[in-house]
């Protein structure tokens, strides 16, 4: 702990401020999940403020990391698997749910038209 009282006064506020941040952004992301009345918007939370908040925490990391020992590729390796992975699985599993016809909270708008790609084709075998 007294390697980042050696930290410049300058960084340890920013270090303090992307951690505040993202403990923000990680909270309501959490509260969302817990909150929201259905799937499609409990999805939407922690894709998106979660996200946000691992985010502004692993750049109090690289500030920390790269004032102390130097750039470090790690903490940039796990910013960009974090960035790249989050979004990919939040669409698979809506497209599962659209697939499946999960049900959705009475006020939740359901842009699916005829025409629309993401129509069900029904057959009749």
């Amino acid at each position: 702990m007294d390697a980042l009282n050696e930290l410049p006064v300058w960084s340890q506020w920013l270090v303090g401020f992307f951690i505040l941040l993202g403990a923000i952004f990680a909270f309501i992301g959490s509260l969302g999940l817990a909150v929201l009345p259905d799937f499609f918007t409990r999805l939407h939370a922690p894709t998106k403020n979660t996200t946000l908040g691992i985010g502004g925490i692993v750049i109090a990391t690289i500030i920390v990391m790269s004032l102390q020992n130097g750039p470090s590729l790690s903490e940039l390796l796990i910013a960009i698997f974090l960035f790249l992975t989050a979004p990919i699985s939040a669409h698979i599993m809506a497209k599962a749910a659209l697939h499946t016809e999960l049900k959705m909270f009475h006020k939740t708008r359901d842009f699916r038209k005829e025409g629309d790609a993401y129509e069900h084709e029904k057959t009749d075998s």
